[in-house]
């Protein structure tokens, strides 16, 4: 069985993130793995000699004490969307949050992160300066952003966008092994730039290799790459749009202030990334 690793803060964010988290599991038959986090803080042990150690204590009691009166919310979250059969463990760990997603990653041999991520888009907070941000520079496997407005719907498009370099086919098979569990079908999409270098007899070797799968193939000639990964995931109705951990740079001008008008409540959706090297 495979396993999710869902870090929480417990927050309304982190609620919405921990529904798309379970309906995940289920599509996949994974279980999860809830990580909360804590770090304590510094103090000077010359001012408190004799009380050091009954201050870290009573710090971290008050943390386990969180988290366990925290739990049976999540759990309920499970039963409301009848989702209470997904196996649910717990892992309360001191340090930092990527310190402790990397460990447990490891320790707990996870296949899945998926965290929610906050922001006004939530695709802004997510690809600048955020925790999420810096987990995805530092783990080796998928991660599953969701933004904070981001409604869970049956996932019936999966959206890849690719510029048919033979390192994005192994995130292609993963990618379409995903919509497979969901039944959904996967979107791909090339823009072709007036600097573009794939020719048409690549795209029909990808093509002929990716056939008979549950993939349809779109080639979108323009120069303006950002806009035009906006339409795509609007008038195909993305639901989880699949990046390349190397192509966060180009994912930043998505957030560029010219376009915020097309990124309305409506159109926040999942982030998968995947790590390539």
């Amino acid at each position: 069985m495979k396993r999710i690793l869902f870090p929480t803060d417990f927050s309304v964010t982190a609620n919405n993130a921990f529904i798309h988290a379970l309906q995940f599991a289920k599509a996949i038959d994974a279980e999860i793995l809830l990580l909360h986090t804590f770090e304590l803080p510094v103090i000077d042990n010359q001012m408190f000699p004799q009380n050091y150690m009954i201050i870290y204590e009573s710090l971290e009691l008050s943390k386990f004490d969180l988290f366990k009166e925290e739990i049976p919310k999540l759990k309920a979250i499970a039963s409301k969307y009848n989702l209470e059969n997904i196996k649910l463990s717990h892992r309360l760990m001191k340090g930092s949050l990527v310190y402790a997603i990397e460990r447990s990653v490891t320790e707990d041999k996870i296949d899945f992160v998926i965290m929610g991520t906050e922001g006004a888009t939530g695709w802004a907070s997510y690809f600048v300066g955020t925790n999420t941000v810096n987990v995805l520079d530092e783990i080796k496997i998928p991660l599953l952003s969701v933004p904070s407005g981001a409604v869970y719907n049956k996932v019936k498009n999966i959206g890849f966008t690719t510029r048919f370099r033979n390192k994005d086919k192994f995130a292609l098979r993963k990618v379409i092994q995903i919509a497979n569990y969901y039944k959904a079908t996967v979107q791909c999409l090339y823009v072709k730039t007036n600097e573009s270098d794939v020719d048409a007899a690549e795209i029909t070797l990808w093509q002929n290799e990716f056939d008979g799968q549950n993939i349809v193939f779109h080639v979108v000639s323009s120069n303006d790459v950002e806009e035009s990964i906006l339409d795509f995931i609007l008038y195909k109705d993305i639901d989880i749009l699949t990046m390349l951990s190397y192509k966060r740079g180009f994912f930043e001008g998505i957030v560029n202030p010219s376009l915020t008008k097309k990124l309305t409540k409506n159109f926040e959706i999942p982030i998968l990334s995947f790590p390539i090297d």
